[in-house]
């Protein structure tokens, strides 16, 4: 009878062909770095904190409480412990833009173009909420968040009227056909104070980029994770949020920075009143 065979060699290469495994890996040890541990204990609280960001705003949130990483080892690590990356929109077409597109009017510095628009949502009681977003479209800075059971045209001004004299008057605003915008007494009011303003075309909320992925961001990260009881939980909720997105929360197109870091806080209560802008008193916004 034949003599049983012993195991067989498989020789290295085909091994790693098999098994579609690098074989570099069987040649170098890992280096783990000293602070990985720590690293990963960190990046794994953030994301749970922040369940919408990325490994790249995670990167540099990482990178500004002074880990001295790249969003690549990031990436690695967030990949290994199963984290998941938000998947990117597809991008659509554009098949015409009007005059009042973002596009063909750009913002070229603070304040040069204001862009708002309404967001809905409710309370766990099936009570509508309405949300008025403004935002500066150059800094990307959140001026305002109104929260209320419902938003007419007044309340629009009214609100605008407080970020001119907190602030400063805008060369534009950007806005949809809605009639809250485009009521009588807002249409008259604004050139007054010399402000244009920029209708986009119907049916067409590519034209209002910029304020579109701010309400998107806004929704995504709080409205579809919060269940709000009353709208004064809605409200301080809204605001807590916006602060964070306006001092905290890394942008991506600006580099990951936050878009305002200074941004306008209140002072306390009976303290003085800040000066109107010149042209506010110019126009007799009193």
């Amino acid at each position: 009878m034949q003599a049983a065979l012993g195991p067989k060699l498989v020789s290295e290469r085909r091994a790693c062909r098999v098994l579609s495994q690098p074989r570099s890996t069987q040649r170098r040890a890992r280096l783990v770095a000293s602070d990985e541990a720590r690293l990963v204990q960190r990046m794994v609280a953030l994301a749970a904190e922040y369940g919408r960001y990325g490994y790249r705003r995670i990167a540099a949130l990482l990178r500004r409480e002074g880990f001295a990483v790249n969003h690549k080892r990031v990436e690695r690590l967030w990949r290994r412990e199963g984290l998941k990356v938000p998947q990117k929109q597809p991008k659509r077409g554009r098949l015409w833009l009007n005059e009042g597109s973002c596009v063909r009017l750009r913002p070229a510095y603070p304040d040069h173009v204001w862009s708002y628009d309404f967001v809905a949502d409710g309370t766990s009681d099936g009570r509508r909420l309405r949300l008025l977003t403004i935002l500066d479209e150059y800094s990307r800075e959140c001026l305002a968040i109104e929260v209320a059971r419902r938003l007419s045209s007044e309340d629009v001004l009214e609100r605008l009227a407080r970020l001119f004299m907190q602030r400063a008057i805008p060369d534009h605003i950007r806005s949809d056909n809605g009639p809250e915008f485009t009521a009588q007494a807002v249409r008259e009011w604004l050139p007054r104070l010399g402000v244009g303003t920029l209708f986009i075309a119907p049916g067409s909320p590519w034209e209002n980029g910029y304020l579109e992925s701010f309400n998107g961001k806004l929704r995504d990260e709080l409205l579809n994770v919060e269940i709000f009881d009353t709208l004064r939980e809605a409200q301080v909720l809204v605001e807590r949020w916006r602060r964070h997105y306006n001092m905290v929360r890394p942008h991506s197109s600006l580099g990951y920075r936050p878009p305002a870091p200074e941004a306008f806080r209140p002072g306390p209560p009976g303290a003085a009143t800040p000066p109107l802008p010149a042209r506010a008193v110019a126009v007799g916004l009193t």
